[in-house]
């Protein structure tokens, strides 16, 4: 079993690009399942990772504020501002630019900090920036979409704050605090977390790719380079500033991925939510997870090849 889960973690890029495919395929046979069960797969994301967090993870905030800091906005400056200006190059509808937007204004993503151990970055720093980052998420997140996409669409900041609340903040404190009570049994599960996190991750892109294949399979070039060039400027930029703040390579590197790796899941559930008028708005989310676990795994081999 353990084994299993190691394989599931390992290949978790070409699981998510199979399930990507496999909606595209057959999306009669899984466009059934209704798009609300995302929240709560999100859910089981996010418990997973209160239950793999530590007090600890916190204390680089306290003793390298000044790294944490430049991470942050970093992720919250660059990542929107260029969801904003591709969305405008590239002309998308109201639709895709709604959620290329909301991509850009998530925080960092989970695996980010796989990936960061993978490319030998710093770990510490790359989990007190997840860690921040999605903290801060129930408000910059809103107020964010709303100052880059208010214009065209009607953006409820309260409710928004509160989903992100209920679906990322409420479940992750769940884990924390089971793990304080609990440890032993919460040492015993973590084994098989990344695995149980990689399938819910499966399962949110084939919900929602199969609900728009028709749609995607008509008109996705441009939203798929949309998606490409967004986490590839993500990752370039986010070492750009990394560099330019003189940070050593390994926190360079976390910085890097940090920033171009979102919690696109996040992002793809708020479109459900708050965007229900605009079906297709749920469809960079999707793209995104599928895209930046594979980016990863090659952004990580290219660090450790030229350290």
């Amino acid at each position: 079993m353990k084994k299993a889960c190691q394989l599931i973690s390992r290949y978790m890029g070409v699981l998510v690009l199979l399930a990507s495919v496999i909606g595209l395929m057959f999306p009669h046979v899984f466009s059934q399942i209704r798009p609300t069960v995302i929240n709560p797969l999100l859910g089981v994301i996010m418990f997973g990772m209160g239950l793999t967090l530590q007090w600890d993870d916190f204390k680089v905030v306290f003793s390298r504020p000044r790294d944490v800091m430049v991470g942050c906005l970093a992720q919250f400056t660059v990542m929107p501002l260029l969801a904003w200006a591709l969305a405008r190059v590239f002309a998308l509808d109201e639709a895709l630019m709604v959620g290329v937007v909301l991509v850009g204004c998530c925080p960092g993503g989970t695996a980010s900090n796989v990936i960061t151990y993978l490319a030998k970055g710093d770990v510490a720093l790359s989990v007190g920036m997840t860690g921040v980052s999605t903290l801060l998420a129930p408000l910059l997140t809103p107020l964010l979409v709303l100052l880059l996409a208010g214009h065209s669409v009607d953006v409820d900041v309260a409710a928004m704050f509160l989903s992100i609340l209920w679906v990322v903040i409420l479940p992750i404190v769940a884990g924390l605090i089971v793990k304080r009570f609990w440890p032993v049994q919460t040492e015993k599960a973590t084994v098989y977390l990344p695995a149980l996190s990689s399938i819910a991750i499966c399962l949110i892109v084939l919900i929602i790719i199969s609900a728009n294949a028709h749609k995607l399979l008509t008109g996705g070039l441009v939203i798929i380079l949309v998606v490409i060039l967004h986490n590839v400027c993500g990752l370039a930029l986010g070492y750009l500033i990394g560099r330019l703040m003189k940070l050593d390579p390994a926190k360079r590197k976390a910085v890097s991925i940090e920033v171009g790796m979102q919690n696109s899941g996040l992002a793809s559930s708020l479109a459900t939510l708050h965007f229900a008028a605009y079906p297709m708005a749920t469809i960079p989310g999707a793209l995104f997870s599928v895209w930046h676990n594979i980016s990863g795994a090659i952004v990580a081999r290219c660090y450790n090849r030229h350290p």
